[in-house]
Parts: structure tokens; sequence; C-alpha cells
């Protein structure tokens, strides 16, 4: 299906879990860094307190990553680069599980993510609520979002109104003057998404469905308490940092920058005039965001950027290597600092980030990010999923591992699909039977 030729905003769109048997998922965590393709299984799963939010069990049966070419800061630079390490790890992926597939859910990091939220109200005259209301007030929401230049990557209904009382959860069958929904909206811009579809095609795959990065990640890395009581999650990869913030059970606002853990080995390659892969090592082993009364005693050597045996390497102290490393991430985190701040949801992140993505795992990160962001932080590790291995248990496969996880929230989702509007709210609600209801008879 192509982005532009479809009438539902032109991204293809996800079709519901089927609720009593198990399902395979395949999906392309696309990143500045690597490229990681799982296939899971997902298997129905009965209510449960642990993760309650989840309807389905999910196992990894393959798993292919490949060190990221062709991508710069979250956006492709370069279509063959890209095309060719996404064939070799979804081919890995696929050797693994035994199986090949044609489809996959890939993650939007690009294309300049924007949240917006839009309200509309409809006039009900003292009647009560009816599925027809709910529709009109969706549908009335979503035509304010609808622009010819983004697309629209996810649109939640936050939350519904009656008669200006706020914070309704299902007006169904209620009684009032005037309808109101507030619904968060995520766009990005078409034609990065379009690069992105490219991409998948040329390695003879379809894209099956598109999710926001920081949506991603914050389903793989936050718990149900923080989701419900409100919370950030920050994904700090290579080359983008993504914002995301739940409140109530659902996704009200994301944000990315263009800075990550790449632009911290930059920074010590030209700082110590070293080579990028040396400068990566050197962050890894010895960089630190805090710092250290021994960083000054302790000498590391760099290694030489020339090719000639005669270059001996350089001899710095630790502490250089810290200070780089510092100033970068201080900056970084200023950065999300303030966007949290101008965003408005401040107040409902109130005490809890949770930190994931690889360039997390910097020594000394928490404890910075608890001084400028001035909250309780926490290192989110993907959850939930059994048949990863070890290696791909860290905050580095967060992405991968909430872009499987997604299909079972997907129908939260609201999208207008040309004149009609589709709504389902979760679960077997009464508005999960009214969404089906509305697609049977529309």
């Amino acid at each position: 299906m192509s982005l532009f030729g479809s009438a539902n905003f032109g991204l293809p769109r996800l079709k519901p879990l089927p609720s009593k048997r198990s399902h395979v998922v395949s999906v392309l965590d696309i990143g500045s860094t690597k490229v990681v393709c799982m296939i899971g299984r997902l298997t129905p799963r009965a209510e449960s307190q642990i993760l309650p939010g989840r309807t389905h069990s999910i196992e990894v049966i393959g798993i292919g990553h490949q060190k990221s070419r062709g991508v710069k800061n979250g956006v492709i630079a370069d279509l063959d680069a890209v095309e060719s390490v996404v064939r070799l790890a979804v081919d890995a992926a696929e050797r693994m599980a035994g199986l090949t597939i044609d489809s996959l859910i890939v993650n939007v990091s690009a294309g300049r993510l924007q949240s917006d939220v839009y309200t509309a109200t409809i006039d009900l005259g003292g009647q009560e609520v009816e599925a027809n209301d709910l529709k009109k007030v969706l549908a009335a929401a979503g035509h304010q979002s609808l622009r010819t230049d983004r697309a629209i990557l996810h649109s939640l209904p936050t939350g519904f109104s009656l008669d200006g009382e706020r914070g309704i959860r299902d007006p169904l069958a209620m009684f009032g003057d005037v309808l109101g929904v507030d619904m968060h909206v995520l766009t990005a811009e078409r034609p990065a998404l379009k690069n992105l579809e490219l991409c998948v095609n040329r390695a003879h795959l379809s894209v099956e469905g598109m999710v926001a990065t920081p949506y991603a990640s914050g389903l793989a890395a936050l718990v149900d308490d923080e989701v419900e009581l409100g919370c950030a999650a920050i994904d700090m990869g290579g080359g983008t940092t993504t914002i995301s913030v739940f409140a109530e059970g659902k996704l009200v606002h994301a944000d990315a920058v263009g800075l990550g853990g790449h632009h911290v080995t930059t920074d010590l390659a030209r700082g110590l005039s070293t080579r990028i892969e040396d400068a990566e090592r050197l962050k890894v082993v010895h960089g630190s965001a805090l710092p250290n009364s021994a960083d000054e005693r302790d000498i590391i050597s760099v290694p030489p950027i020339g090719e000639d045996d005669r270059d001996q390497p350089t001899h710095v102290p630790r502490a250089l290597v810290s200070r780089i490393v510092r100033a970068r991430i201080e900056e970084t985190l200023e950065l999300i600092r303030d966007r949290i701040q101008r965003s408005g949801f401040g107040p409902i992140v109130g005490k809890r980030i949770v930190l994931t993505g690889g360039a997390s795992q910097l020594t000394g990160l928490p404890e910075a990010a608890r001084r400028i962001l001035a909250r309780n932080v926490r290192i989110g590790r993907p959850l939930g999923v059994s048949g990863l291995p070890a290696a791909a248990k860290g905050p580095a496969f967060s992405t991968a591992v909430g872009l499987m996880i997604y299909p079972q929230v997907a129908d939260l989702e609201t999208h207008a699909a040309g004149s009609g509007m589709f709504s389902t709210l979760g679960g077997n609600s009464r508005f999960a039977r009214m969404g089906q209801w509305l697609k049977e008879s529309f």
C-alpha cells in the first residue's frame, strides 16, 4: 500500500490481533547505531497481575542485528546502504526463526515528530451518548489534524468530557448537553516516511505499520503504574534521543531531539584526535557522566589516527575523556529538560523518568540525569518478553521489543478511514464491542 494512495491518511495500519489464536509478528528497528529485526510469537494470555495491559505473551523466535549504515541522526541518508543492512538483519532473524516473513512493523524517529492535542465538542441536546455521537466527536477532532505535508502516525483519544466535566473514560450511555474529546495526534513529515517505506520495499518486504520510536520504547520500558500515574520515557539512541510521556494508560506527548550517543563519540574523536571506533571504545571503557577525583591521576593511552607505525599513542588523563563526555551529556539532558518543560507536560511527568536506549548505559548517566532533570531516574530494560538472547536484554533493545508489544495496543487508536471514523478502545469493553459494530455497519 503506498503512503500517499490510500484514504486513511495514507499510512499502513495494523489489523487487530486475533484474540483466540497465536500470531507471528515481525518488527524492524532502524536506528543510527544498529538495525534490529525481531520475529516473535504472540500467544493470547489470561488476565494477570503482571503487566495487566498485555493481552498476549511474547516469545522471540528469531533475532538479527547489524551495525547500521546509511542512517544519520535517525534520518535515512543512503538508501542502498540501509537496504543492504535491512536485508542482512532480516535474513539472520528468518534463519533463526526458521520461517520467512513478508511484512514488518517499522519504527519512525525521523520526520520531525510533532505532538498536538485537538479538542472537539458536539451538541447532545440533553440526550444520552450513543455510539454515533462518539463517532461524530472523534471525526471532528480527527479532521482538525489533517494536513497535506504531514502524515498521522498515532491518534489517541486521551479523554472525554461531558458538559465541561473532564476525565471521563467511557461516556457511552451517559446523559449530557455537550460531549467533548481530547485527541492526541502524533505526526511526521511525509517524505521521511516515504523514504523509510522505500528502504523496506527495496528489500522486498512490505510495511505493516509504522510506530513512533518514543511510543515503542515507552511501551517496552515502563511498568503499568508508571503509565497510569504519569511518567516520561527517554530513549537515548545513537543519533536521536526521543521523549514519550504517558498518563492514564495512554501516550499523551512525544518528541525527539537530534542528539545521541554517537555525538559523544564524535566529540571524543575530535577532542582526542583518534578514529571513531577507538573513540567509541574509550567512551564505553573510560567515559563517565560523573566527575571523579581519581580521573586526574589515571592516564589512558589514545591510539593515533594515522596508519603509520611510527605514530605513537598519546597519553591523556582520564579526566579529559570524562570532561568531553560530560559536556555533551549535560547538553542533551538540559535540552530534554527544556523540551519537557516547554511541552506543558512537566506536571504530568511528575517525579518519574525512565531512561532507556543504548546510550543510557553510559557510566554515571542516571546520576547526571537525576541532577539535571531533578527527578527520580531508573534505567528501563524491555519487560515481559521471553526468548531474548542475553545480549538483547539490555536497554538498547527497548524499541524493537516495544514494536512487538505495539499490536496489543494498536486498537486504542482512532483513524479516519475515508469518511467514517473507526474507534475501538481496548479490551472487551463496551467500546471495543461498539467499535466492532461500527466496523461491521459502515
